[in-house]
């Protein structure tokens, strides 16, 4: 049986709504017929304006994988501040 570590990281982003982000990231773009799938953060904490600018990632592929995933999240941010 394979055992998989599994880590969750909150990340802000330069950005004013990340759930707008996250949609454009699965509607609008992709690097090299790639995209990046992650959840916004806001529905993670009690008080409604709290996380809106942050996403959270779940670290549960391989370090190359992540490594790529956030490379195509670098270029996505600054696709979607044009």
């Amino acid at each position: 049986m394979k055992y998989f570590k599994i880590f969750y990281s909150i990340i802000d982003l330069p950005v004013k709504d990340a759930t707008d982000f996250i949609q454009f990231m699965l509607r609008d773009f992709d690097y090299e017929g790639e995209t990046v799938f992650v959840a916004p953060a806001q529905g993670f904490y009690i008080s409604p304006n709290l996380g809106r600018s942050q996403i959270r990632i779940a670290g549960v592929l391989a370090s190359d994988l992540l490594l790529r995933a956030a490379e195509v999240l670098g270029v996505a941010l600054k696709a979607y501040q044009k």
